[in-house]
């Protein structure tokens, strides 16, 4: 062999082998998607004792986890070498990968700290280190704020505190009154290199943060509203970068919120003033040298009035650009007008802000603008949602445009506002000059379009010389919360409908879940539990629904009511502070946030309030059956849609009370109560018996009325005996099909109608439901213009025309069409089924959902006689997947006949489905 042949083949040799090797680099194991309580790189952490979680990735099948090791040390150094000067967890033999509890030494306030992890798979192979990750604490006493003091403009007199809210305005003596929105400002000058400086803040109602200048951090309507006569919340923001040697200024506004409701002639739903706003907060900065400096609110802050000279959570925003101070938040402003701030008292506790900010996602711009009558015009900004209006315009001096948002239009094409709180506006008066642009900072409305008063579109007639609108946006502001899931079809209707009830959610998704974005805002429980499996499968909830939860403990009673809202900033009269469907949330929400993502701790934290309200509802029963409350509120009846029509409110109730009770066997059980689990257990066999004798006809085979609402509760609640479910089953299908297929059931009832369907195989019946525009329901709302889901089923213009309390087909969308399904006894998706539902007309259906281990993908089409099915299992999980076949037909994963494929399972044919256990993987399977 000559030198030239004897090179190439070295070379070709060579190259296999790093392609060989490249090959198994691919394939091994890692570790990525570190979190700390349920998020990337927290600050504010509140926990002693923080969870830590991570995925597993790999191309590998049938990869789990046999051990993991966490280090955790307090700088990057120590990391770096692989030394958990804090914490080295060692090498721990376990399968668990979420929800692990730091167990190092004791963690300081406000201290900084780096995380890594490695773990060994099933094949003893090590992952190596993860990329680094960090947490800050946060401040976890009073002493920790070395001395900070709430300060404020003005303080509200005590006989003018109005808590609890009066329901809308109250007495006619009570009188207006609005308060000054204060601006404070605090120069500090910065001698040594910054190793770090982090600020701890409130600013109640709410605030915008600036430094030097520039608005800190992206956040709007910061902190999360809360019930502030017990508590309210700060927030982390790390300013290292943005500090600059010299001097700086901070500078914060304050806004009203749910703090202060200003009383006047403009719209609130209710009158309540815990006091005028007021700030606290501590800048932390840390030297490179190892010193420190706090720099607390105290009376030597400066403030002045700020050029918003109103502002409601209700009623809208006044901006007065001729007020503005340029430069009060920059260094070496002249502040001698301003008076030193006034000392006050504020909320006895402060927690951390751990759950997503609200931020600004999405600007619509104009689709159509319209003059419907002279001086007024009419801007569509095509989409209904959560949003503020940004304005660029210019002007004279002094002039003064008004924006009047509304979801619908009159006959006469101006804006609608009967339904959504009127009147709510925002006035801006023009400084002149230039250029000005104008959006609301502290509050916000649920609108499709804004209407122009005092100012004329760009090349537009303008006679009277009226500031000139150059543009004008629709600014839409939600929650932050990662999208975890996405949904789609061969069925256009359902995607526009999937699309529809998004809207809905993202409108509502703020620092609670609210009904609606304009009239109340407010904090409504039944839907975090019977629309929240929906909500989970888009986004991603954990933390905000911890402080649901926070909220719902600190607004129990004493003798154990959970209202129908929290914070419960006013007391409703009868079943809108006292429904049992409502309240039920504060038992119901723990134990799906355990399911959704394996949160014991949620559990432990809120085991005294479930025992607090299961006892009060003990006491509301008689003959264990309760009859208070609104029941299947806006099903579909004969009057206007209010209270229950169709199904008494003792069904609900009391199936809803039965459903309390199984889960705290439960619950009861995982905590080792088991004094409890008997108690709970006794209870709930006698809910049962006293349900089943009241309401169960067993000639008829019926619950109560027939209705939709009372078979399905029935049902799904376990309430019916099982020799008679079938035939119970089957009457609430033909009482469908004799309404021609059209739904009757309410916001409580409708989620368990299609739950009960789903689990026993007729999915039919919920395509035929939701698959038509004539009559009332998603495609009825789409059909008559709606852009996110309405109040009723009928869409009607007298109700609000954003809400996501009847968004329950959304799950059906994940969990039934597109077929990812938790297994029985599943925990965070740990066990996966995949049970896709070809029904109706529909071709293809694709669902992913990133779960707490990782992403799971259900993809399916028709072609033919051919049902082709691609399916993602995250590595630490396993799956069971039915796949639809007919009679003679075979299974292949691949190309290969499954039963020859090593790591998949046949586990046999079951009610016209070929079934196959699976490890994790992507697989690819075939029946034909």
């Amino acid at each position: 062999m000559n030198k030239s042949i004897l090179k190439k083949t070295w070379l070709l040799l060579f190259f296999l082998v790093q392609i060989a090797c490249l090959n198994v680099f691919s394939q091994k194991t890692g570790v990525g998607n570190l979190r700390c309580e349920y998020q990337e790189n927290l600050l504010g952490v509140e926990s002693r004792f923080p969870r830590l979680s991570w995925q597993l990735q790999s191309e590998k099948r049938n990869i789990s986890q046999s051990a993991y090791r966490i280090l955790v040390a307090d700088n990057e150094k120590s990391l770096k070498r692989n030394v958990g000067n804090i914490w080295d967890s060692e090498k721990v033999l376990s399968g668990e990968s979420i929800q692990i509890p730091y167990s190092g030494t004791a963690l300081k306030p406000a201290g900084i700290y780096y995380w890594k992890v490695m773990i060994w798979d099933n094949h003893r192979k090590s992952s190596g280190w993860s990329a680094p990750a960090r947490w800050q604490m946060g401040l976890l006493t009073s002493a920790d704020w070395k001395g900070a003091k709430w300060i404020a403009y003005q303080e509200l007199p005590k006989s003018q505190v109005i808590v609890p809210a009066i329901h809308q305005r109250g007495p006619k003596d009570l009188g207006e009154l609005n308060d000054i929105l204060p601006l404070f400002r605090k120069e500090i000058e910065i001698n040594k290199p910054v190793k770090q400086a982090t600020m701890f803040i409130s600013g109640l109602g709410h605030f915008d943060l600036s430094l030097n200048g520039k608005k800190v951090g992206d956040h709007f309507l910061d902190p999360g509203w809360t019930k502030y006569d017990e508590h309210a919340l700060y927030v982390t923001f790390d300013l290292t970068n943005s500090l600059k040697r010299g001097k700086n200024a901070l500078g914060v506004m304050l806004g009203n919120g749910f703090y202060f409701i200003p009383r006047d002639s403009r719209y609130r739903k209710i009158t309540g003033a815990f006091g005028f706003p007021k700030l606290i907060a501590t800048l932390l900065v840390e030297y490179k040298d190892g010193s420190t400096q706090h720099i607390i609110t105290d009376e030597t802050w400066k403030t002045s009035a700020s050029p918003i000279t109103y502002t409601s959570i209700y009623g809208g925003e006044d901006y007065n650009a001729t007020l503005e101070q340029p430069g009060w938040d920059i260094p070496g402003f002249n502040e001698r007008s301003w008076k030193n701030a006034l000392v006050v008292k504020g909320p006895r506790v402060l927690n951390s802000q751990t759950a997503a900010p609200l931020k600004i996602f999405v600007s619509f711009s104009v689709q159509k603008i319209t003059q419907p009558k002279p001086g007024v015009w009419v801007y569509d900004m095509g989409q209904n949602a959560s949003a503020i209006p940004k304005l660029t315009v210019t002007g004279n001096k002094g002039a003064k445009v008004r924006l009047i948002p509304g979801e619908l239009l009159n006959s006469d094409g101006t804006v609608n506002q009967s339904a959504s709180g009127a009147p709510h506006y925002y006035d801006f008066i023009l400084k002149g000059g230039g250029v000005e642009v104008f959006q609301p900072r502290f509050t916000y409305y649920g609108f499709r379009y804004i209407q122009v008063e005092g100012a004329v579109p760009q090349k537009e007639s303008n006679p009277k010389s009226l500031p000139v609108i150059a543009k004008l946006e629709s600014l839409h502001m939600r929650n932050a919360a990662e999208r975890a899931g996405q949904f789609t079809s061969s069925n256009q209707l359902f995607n526009k409908t999937d699309k529809l009830i998004d809207w809905a959610i993202k409108s509502n998704m703020v620092s609670v879940f609210t009904d609606c974005p304009h009239r109340e805002k407010l904090g409504w429980l039944e839907e975090a539990h019977l629309v929240g499996a929906s909500v989970r499968y888009s986004y991603d909830i954990a933390s905000l629904c911890r402080k649901v939860v926070r909220d719902m403990i600190v607004s129990q009673t004493e003798d154990g009511l959970i209202p129908d809202i929290a914070p419960e900033y006013v007391q409703f009269n009868g079943g809108f502070r006292d429904s049992p469907e409502w309240g039920s949330n504060g038992i119901i929400l723990p134990w799906y946030l355990y399911e959704w993502y394996g949160d014991k701790q949620v559990l432990e934290e809120s085991y005294p309030m479930m025992q607090k309200y299961a006892d009060y509802l003990d006491k509301k029963s008689s003959g264990n059956i309760l009859s208070h409350g609104l029941g299947d509120w806006f099903d579909i009846g004969p009057k206007r849609p209010g209270e229950a029509q169709l199904t008494p409110k003792s069904v609900t109730a009391t199936a809803i009370y039965y459903y309390d009770l199984t889960i705290l066997t439960k619950i009861a059980k995982l905590l080792n109560k088991q004094a409890d689990f008997e108690k709970y257990q006794n209870r709930a066999a006698a809910v049962k018996a006293a349900f089943n004798a009241k309401f169960f006809n067993k000639e008829t085979k019926q619950y109560s009325t027939g209705s939709q609402t009372a078979n399905a509760m029935a049902v799904y609640m376990k309430l019916v005996e099982p020799q008679y479910k079938d035939a119970v089953v089957e009457n609430m299908v033909n009482e469908i099909r004799s309404r021609n297929n059209s739904l009757s059931a309410g916001d409580i009832g409708y989620r368990y109608l299609l739950r009960v369907l789903e689990e026993e195989g007729r999915s039919d019946v919920i395509y035929d439901m939701n698959s038509r525009t004539d009559v009332p329901g998603y495609g009825w709302q789409l059909e008559h213009g709606a852009t996110a889901l309405t109040e009723s089923w009928q869409a009607y213009g007298f109700v609000s025309n954003n809400h996501f309390m009847l968004g329950h087909l959304m799950e059906w969308f994940y969990s039934g069409l597109g077929g990812i399904r938790s297994a029985e006894g599943a925990i965070a998706l740990n066990k996966i089924d995949i049970k896709p539902e070809p029904v109706g007309d529909v071709t293809s259906a694709r669902v992913s959902y990133m779960s707490p281990y990782g992403q799971i993908t259900s993809d399916w089409r028709k072609e033919g006689e051919t049902f082709l099915l691609s399916v993602d299992i995250p590595a630490n999980t396993y799956a069971t997947i039915y796949m639809p076949s007919n009679e003679g037909q075979r299974v292949y994963e691949s190309g290969k006949s499954v039963g020859e494929v090593e790591g998949i399972t046949l586990k046999g044919i079951q009610s016209g489905r070929t079934v196959v256990s699976v490890g994790s993987g992507r697989y690819r399977f075939e029946v034909k």
